[in-house]
């Protein structure tokens, strides 16, 4: 009877059930992430999690006692090794579940269930999201350095609206020389016109004269 038993038996005898475990957690250690059902991640999980604790204290009774439950010389290496370092300063949480949606053949919930510290993009993803700590102090500096900037942009700011007037105003010096420029031309031809008669007035005179010592 299974009376008071609340583990998933996952539909096998107990030696089955341990055995599918054991090659699981092997295969998970050495390869870093396996897939299979929502199901068996979670009793691998479980399983597996305990393991991983006891290769931090790298001594003959841990590695005995994983290998009890391994029995697999290549991955107590990997764990005992690289794992063990990946994992030193991790107090618990070594492996993450990710579902995959349903599988095709009996619709069955998949997932990929990895070691969260051998996963490289979510690590990357996950380093900025920290926060620093509020503190008074530190919120008197933010406090004073965006004072400080609000300043700054604001001497910007005057900088460029001198700058665009003394532009403006070169503008209106260029435009004024140039409208001036046509006037002085335009009152040249009127000089010249006024003078002109007053020379063929002198020009006239001469001939009259002439005339008049011909006829003498």
């Amino acid at each position: 009877m299974r009376h008071g038993k609340k583990f998933n038996h996952l539909g096998r005898t107990a030696p089955h059930r341990k055995a599918m475990l054991s090659n699981m957690a092997s295969s998970l250690i050495q390869h870093k992430r396996i897939s299979t059902t929502v199901a068996k991640a979670k009793a691998l999980r479980k399983y597996v999690e305990p393991l991983i604790t006891k290769a931090k204290d790298d001594s003959t009774h841990s590695r005995r006692i994983v290998f009890s439950k391994l029995q697999n010389k290549d991955s107590i290496t990997e764990l005992f090794g690289d794992v063990a370092g990946k994992v030193a300063n991790r107090p618990g949480g070594y492996t993450r579940i990710i579902r995959t949606g349903n599988r095709l053949g009996d619709n069955a919930e998949m997932c990929i269930i990895e070691l969260v510290d051998y996963n490289e993009n979510l690590l990357q993803d996950a380093a900025p999201a920290k926060k620093a700590k509020r503190s008074r102090r530190g919120s008197k500096k933010k406090v004073e350095e965006t004072g400080a900037v609000d300043q700054a942009e604001e001497v910007v700011e005057t900088a460029a609206v001198v700058e665009e007037a003394e532009i403006v105003e070169e503008v209106v010096a260029e435009t004024e020389e140039v409208v001036e420029e046509p006037v002085a031309e335009a009152e040249t031809p009127a000089a010249e016109a006024e003078e002109t008669p007053e020379a063929s007035s002198e020009d006239e005179t001469p001939t009259e004269d002439s005339e008049e010592e011909k006829k003498d």
